[in-house]
């Protein structure tokens, strides 16, 4: 550490585990030390996502060894670096997934799982990009090995995650259906590449990808879980991939096998926050390798949505908590 930096920082913690967002309050805490492998992070901006909701809520307890103060995701300066960090120096901006404590003025992150920020973004614009991207090349494109030509259903088409898969999967050359829940938020999804946006309030999902592709799509990336598990099978193609990242209707659903092993179908999921540093550095180096030009180029970004200081990260959660966002929310430290 050298003297610059403060003994002490401003954070945000959970005072009571299952509350309301109001639980959400600033304390102070000693700034952090990397460890092997770590870079100190001097926040700019930290992005808000639905599992800081539910690790909020009581639902999704950090890791062992990771910080119990929520935020997944930062982007800022390196400030200070163990010595066996030889590809970051101080004063690197960089933007970084991290397995807790974003919502900070400082952060500890591999530095394995930091990416440069892109010189035509802002801060807040590169503190939005980890989880989403991350999540999304991981489980789309690796996972369900989602392929040029192919067709490719999300769901929560205007989320952090669906509208940075919409962008991924239409530039690498994919048909792409998105679901989403109001006329506003069904247009964004078109704007964004989707071949067609269907609003579920009003709609058939399966209905509209078997109208608009005659056999069903190859993959679908689904947050819903709950009564959408067997429709997503019958909106599948043969040989198609059902991924899920997240089950806001629920875990439990009963499944009829029988389409499953007729469609020689896959069904799969991840979640990535407890996976080990080298799985993560390796979706980072695909991300510098093939998205990163392309972020760099404004062929594709974050959809931003609100900026909230620091101090109000608990507005932040409750305008998530709405579901009225599109895109991104952002803390600004």
């Amino acid at each position: 550490m050298t003297n610059h930096i403060p003994d002490a920082m401003t954070a945000i913690e959970i005072t009571d585990g299952g509350g309301s967002p109001d639980v959400l309050k600033p304390t102070s805490r000693p700034v952090p030390v990397p460890g092997s492998g770590e870079v100190l992070i001097k926040v700019d901006a930290a992005g808000v996502n639905r599992p800081d909701v539910l690790q909020r809520q009581g639902a999704y307890p950090p890791p062992p060894g990771a910080s119990d103060i929520p935020g997944l995701e930062v982007a800022g300066a390196v400030v200070a670096a163990h010595g066996d960090v030889t590809d970051l120096a101080t004063g690197d901006l960089v933007t970084a997934l991290v397995t807790g404590g974003g919502y900070a003025e400082y952060c500890v992150a591999p530095a394995a799982q930091c990416l440069p920020v892109p010189g035509n973004l802002n801060m807040e614009q590169a503190a939005a990009i980890p989880e989403t991207f991350f999540t999304v090349w991981n489980n789309v494109f690796d996972r369900s090995a989602l392929r040029p030509g192919e067709s490719f259903l999300v769901h929560g088409g205007s989320s952090g995650i669906g509208t940075t898969a919409i962008q991924l999967a239409n530039i690498f050359g994919s048909r792409v259906f998105a679901t989403a829940g109001s006329v506003e938020k069904c247009r964004v999804c078109m704007d964004l590449g989707a071949e067609r946006a269907i609003n579920y309030r009003d709609e058939d999902f399966v209905g509209v990808i078997k109208d608009a592709t005659g056999s069903g799509v190859d993959v679908i990336l689904d947050m819903v879980g709950g009564d959408y598990v067997q429709r997503n099978i019958k909106a599948l193609a043969p040989d198609g991939r059902l991924c899920y990242i997240a089950f806001l209707n629920g875990s439990i659903a009963e499944l009829n096998l029988m389409p499953l092993m007729l469609k020689r179908l896959t069904l799969t999921g991840s979640t990535l926050r407890a996976m080990p540093i080298p799985y993560k550095a390796a979706i980072a180096k695909s991300l510098r390798d093939k998205v990163w030009p392309l972020i760099e180029s404004g062929a594709v970004g974050p959809v931003m949505h609100a900026t909230f200081p620091l101090d109000q990260a608990a507005a932040a959660h409750a305008l998530m908590e709405t579901n009225a966002h599109i895109g991104k929310i952002v803390l600004s430290v």
